[in-house]
């Protein structure tokens, strides 16, 4: 037969809202903020809706602050526990509890005290130090003035005349700062009042004075903002006696003008003139219960009008709601539990070894860790977008593939530059071929060009080399150590900066080699006799096709009727070339016949103003498309050879010389205790840490005894 834990407490069991107590009490004592939303009573409404005559009444003894103005300025945790009395547990009373105790309280006694969590182990049998306390706890964190605070007050209440309840007081609602209050103190109260009830496990118990309209209700709109359906928050009317002749609160607590699930419970409290006669609450509960067995409208249903009433029905209506909200706190205090464990394993032990051995290590991991994200071996692969190894691939492959792609040869030389430079290129004789010099000269310049994109593609991989050593640094152990991390990043981007040098000279190598020696040899250039045919071909195309008249069909080139020439070119002053078609022709832009006999001398610049003749545009596309075959040739080169170069001098390099590097740098006995110096973030994350998996450990033993 399985054995039962004797502490064990069934779902049940009263004692659950005591579990729940715990719960609150764990997470306060160690400081931190709660990270379980349990199930509480948050209590909220105006300052004259009578919160605290409602809770007083619950409670059966005068203890809140009372006066003008907001009092109840910190939530204040009241957590209600039911325990017998002393006489009726042991039939005698002792000694020690028959004793008077010293006390201003009339109704002191040893059965009923009061426990704060911020004092542990003092018992307060006197209910007006309780009042003192509250004031001065809350003090002590807003001052003197009308401030407010969020840090909780708890507040343990033990006596046989409660029922075992937690509710928290909140601070009311108020429209207008008064005295020294903030003037934005309604802003303030309603973001703390809805920081607690916009908790999906808090049951809001919201209190309006009946003799006001309820749909002016301050605390049934706050409410309405984070329960439209009413389906946790309940009603309390107060002041029910103090309504009008003839009216009364039947169709509210019907549900006929703002219906809630958990319903209306109508109470009447002490007037002002019974709380500053002293009126003991044991006789303001008769009188209420006298009230509502006597009125016409509520007698036929007393037994659910009171304060006895509510507290029974909220002892209820909290049990059941942390029986069904205990399967998820079990969870979330097992989820919080794991998080806070991992989180605190990776911060490490507080204890340091060996700092040398501890250098070392992470030198070796860091330099390992560069190793393979740069292989595309690194265990945190992303499946959203490219890092590492992989966006250098696609610097070389998308960005400078395309960049040198796009460089077009002729986007800065056009075709008059290209007949200057053949002219000039042919020395003082006319050319009788196109020029090889000028084909060479245009080719070197273009390919000069291509030395901008290459050096810009080794500044990239140097980004990208800088974007892994960030992402390397942003993890848990470089936070740790600030001092550690600045260093490996001051040496590793230098190291990087340096393998910079070698890799921008061998680029610059690259294009130099390139521009020094043009190989018209190479198998995939384009020949001068390839490209004069293919022009040939082009020119000929676009000639008219002489047709035979009687046939219809073209007639073959070589049978082709040229057109007439002149008998003799001695007649002809220009020897057939026509006027201005000599071989300088485009450059003389005059051609007045008087200045031409005066044979003046050229100009200091002698620009070429005409257009070009079909010999000049020949040779033009001869030129062009011989510069576009071997430009061709050399972007291949440099798009295989550029990555080639930066991988072997930068990416290469800086992989297999990354540790030699870093020890080289780093690894110097008198620096090394100063690396090793944590954050003041780490060490007090750790301690938050250490807390609140403190808390959470408890709190997952305290929820271990459900059965």
């Amino acid at each position: 037969m399985a054995q039962t834990n004797p502490n064990a407490i069934n779902v049940n069991d009263p004692g659950l809202i005591t579990l729940v107590n715990k719960l609150q009490d764990v997470f306060t004592t160690v400081g931190v903020q709660n990270p379980i939303d349990l199930p509480q009573i948050a209590v909220v409404g105006s300052q004259s809706s009578g919160k605290s005559s409602v809770l007083e009444n619950i409670v059966g003894r005068d203890f809140l602050p009372r006066g003008t103005g907001i009092v109840t300025r910190r939530p204040l945790i009241l957590q209600l526990i039911n325990r017998a009395s002393a006489t009726q547990t042991n039939g005698t009373s002792s000694e020690s509890e028959t004793t008077a105790i010293p006390t201003t309280d009339a109704a002191s006694n040893t059965d009923e005290w009061g426990e704060f969590l911020h004092i542990p182990g003092q018992k307060f049998y006197d209910f007006n130090k309780i009042r003192d306390e509250i004031v001065r706890e809350t003090d002590s964190k807003t001052g003197r003035n009308a401030g407010i605070s969020p840090a909780p007050i708890n507040l343990r209440i033990y006596s046989p005349n409660v029922l075992t309840l937690t509710l928290v007081d909140l601070p009311g609602l108020t429209k207008v700062p008064v005295g020294d209050q903030p003037r934005d103190i309604e802003k303030q109260i309603k973001d703390m009042v809805l920081k607690q009830i916009s908790k999906p496990n808090a049951i809001i118990l919201a209190v309006t004075a009946a003799n006001t309209d309820l749909a002016n209700s301050d605390g049934l709109k706050l409410a309405r903002e984070v329960d439209p359906e009413g389906q946790r928050t309940i009603g309390v009317l107060t002041k029910v006696d103090l309504m009008d002749d003839g009216t009364d609160v039947v169709d509210i607590l019907a549900g006929r003008i703002i219906p809630l699930r958990l319903g209306y419970v109508p109470v009447v409290n002490r007037g002002q003139r019974d709380i500053e006669g002293k009126k003991p609450i044991s006789a303001a509960l008769q009188a209420e219960q006298n009230f509502f067995e006597n009125h016409k409208a509520y007698r036929n249903k007393a037994s659910y009008c009171g304060t006895p009433y509510l507290a029974r029905k909220l002892n209820l209506i909290l049990m059941m709601h942390i029986k069904q909200t205990l399967p998820d706190i079990k969870a979330r205090i097992q989820g919080s539990l794991q998080k806070y464990s991992q989180e605190l394993t990776s911060l490490g032990d507080s204890m340091l070894g060996n700092s040398s051995n501890i250098v070392l290590n992470i030198i070796t991991e860091f330099s390992n860790e560069y190793r393979t994200v740069l292989e595309g071996h690194n265990a945190e692969l992303s499946s959203i977008e490219l890092s590492g190894g992989a966006r250098i691939s696609f610097v070389y492959h998308e960005l400078y593939a395309n960049g040198v792609k796009a460089v077009d040869p002729f986007d800065v030389i056009k075709d008059i530059d290209i007949r200057t430079i053949l002219y000039n290129s042919s020395g003082s004789s006319p050319a009788l071929f196109v020029g090889t010099t000028a084909f060479e000269v245009i080719v070197k310049q273009q390919i000069k060009r291509l030395e901008e994109p290459s050096l810009k593609c080794v500044s990239l991989v140097y980004d990208e080399l800088v974007r892994i050593l960030g992402q390397l640094l942003n993890k848990p152990l470089f936070k740790r150590y600030p001092g550690l991390r600045e260093r490996v990043q001051g040496v590793v981007i230098g190291f990087f900066k340096k393998s910079m040098e070698p890799a921008n000279k061998l680029v610059r190598d690259l294009v130099a080699m390139e521009a020094c020696y043009v190989n018209t040899g190479h198998p995939d250039f384009l020949n001068g006799h390839r490209a004069m045919a293919i022009v040939n071909e082009r020119h000929t195309a676009a000639k008219p096709v002489q047709v035979d008249p009687k046939t219809g069909k073209p007639i073959p080139v070589s049978q082709q009727v040229a057109p007439p020439r002149s008998q003799s070119p001695s007649l002809d002053l220009n020897g057939g070339q026509g006027e201005g078609s000599g071989f300088f022709g485009s450059f003389w832009a005059s051609k007045n016949k008087k200045k031409m006999a005066a044979m003046e001398a050229p100009p200091p610049t002698l620009k070429a103003s005409g257009t070009l003749s079909e010999k000049e545009s020949q040779e033009v596309e001869v030129i062009k498309l011989l510069i576009q075959s071997y430009y061709n040739i050399v972007r291949r080169t440099m798009i295989d050879m550029v990555p080639k170069a930066i991988m072997l001098t930068l990416v290469e390099h800086t992989k297999e010389e990354m540790q030699r590097e870093l020890l080289q740098e780093m690894y110097r006995q008198t620096e090394l205790d100063d690396l090793l110096k944590e954050s003041e973030y780490t060490v007090r994350r750790r301690k938050e840490c250490q807390q609140m998996v403190e808390s959470l450990s408890r709190a997952s033993e305290i929820v271990g005894q459900v059965q």
